[in-house]
């Protein structure tokens, strides 16, 4: 838990960039303040402290404390080439090379220089790369993968300071809750997630498995579609028929841990299976067939992300796919937008379902 101090400078500051307090005006005084929170002065010097530091205040003795001038964003100058930050959870790793390079493409375009990173899904990681970057003496814009975004972040206080620094940053598949107000293109994971339920129960299953990952906000809204589809449709919402994984055992379920039985008992009863995504699900189908159940006739199997593990499995996969529509170009061409002062919007990402034998 924050001290509180720090809850009090986390207050501050949002008002600071929601236009409580705009540039040039005063902050109530310290007397003030202690009684508002009802709290002690050394509290709010620290509070106001932390503001000075992330620059967002100014105090002089005798004057109390003044906001700041909000920091110019960087714009595009044929004098000096962008330096664009992509940190992803993982650069090779099954969607990420085309992302990365539909992202490398669109910088390059711009004459951009990029340099990336990857947090194997780690906050640690996340941290220490961020700290990093806040060094650097020329970082332009950030173009990121969240990490484990289902779970509260440690890193926000960085996430601000990059903020406060007026260095722009856009999210690709899910941000987090404590930056509501920050860019992101994001897939449409509660409409995936409903749209194959629906797609199952119209080719007449009545009951439905579920694989979801548990760490990654994604995860957790397209399980939230599927289980409102499961409702709508007034087919059983049944938890022994869901199976949960993580980052850290995910290598463990797909070299065939203990976790197995767990996942093939989920799905014992049910006569097909939404997965969340290409990945888990070439895993799965090439498990049962090693234990002879036929796919689709005992049991269908569907996805996200229509990869290459789709194409390539050994029946191939029925999957959700974003067309011609690539998330890291999507995001890529917004952080430019920002960085050149121009308007623009978040964007969710449609699916079209591909469909293939396994359903």
């Amino acid at each position: 838990m924050a001290y509180k101090y720090q809850q009090i400078a986390d207050i501050l500051r949002q008002q600071i960039h929601d236009g409580t307090y705009p540039p040039r005006t005063m902050l109530p005084t310290e007397f003030v303040l202690c009684e508002q929170y009802n709290v002690s002065r050394q509290t709010i010097r620290k509070a106001l402290t932390s503001l000075v530091e992330d620059h967002l205040i100014e105090r002089q003795q005798g004057s109390g404390s003044r906001v700041c001038e909000p920091p110019t964003l960087t714009t595009v100058s044929p004098s000096r080439p962008l330096t664009i930050a992509i940190v992803a959870t993982y650069i090779s790793d099954y969607i990420f090379p085309s992302i990365l390079r539909e992202a490398e493409t669109v910088f390059s375009d711009s004459n951009c220089s990029t340099l990336i990173f990857a947090t194997k899904n780690q906050v640690g990681t996340e941290r220490k790369i961020l700290q990093n970057l806040l060094a650097l003496p020329n970082l332009d814009g950030l173009l990121i993968e969240g990490t484990k975004t289902t779970l509260p972040n440690p890193n926000i206080d960085l996430y601000r300071k990059l903020r406060d620094r007026g260095i722009p940053f856009v999210f690709i598949h899910g941000s987090y809750r404590e930056l509501p107000d920050a860019y992101y293109v994001v897939d449409d994971n509660y409409g995936g997630g409903y749209q194959l339920v629906d797609y199952l129960y119209k080719k007449g299953h009545r009951k439905i498995a579920g694989i979801f990952k548990s760490d990654d906000i994604q995860g957790a809204q397209r399980y939230a579609g599927f289980s409102e589809a499961l409702r709508d449709h007034n087919l059983p919402i049944d938890d022994s028929s869901l199976f949960w994984y993580s980052t850290e055992n995910l290598d463990m379920l797909i070299q065939e841990s203990a976790l197995l039985p767990d996942l093939l008992r989920a799905i014992s009863s049910c006569t097909a299976v939404v997965c969340y995504n290409d990945q888990i699900a070439s895993f799965l189908v090439k498990t049962l067939l090693r234990q002879g159940i036929s796919i689709p006739q005992d049991i269908a199997v569907v996805s996200f992300d229509n990869s290459h593990y789709s194409e390539s499995s050994s029946c191939r996969i029925t999957s959700l796919s974003h067309g011609d529509q690539n998330v890291g170009g999507l995001a890529a061409k917004i952080l430019l937008k920002i960085c050149r002062g121009e308007n623009c919007e978040s964007i969710v990402v449609p699916w079209e379902l591909v469909e293939k034998e396994s359903s």
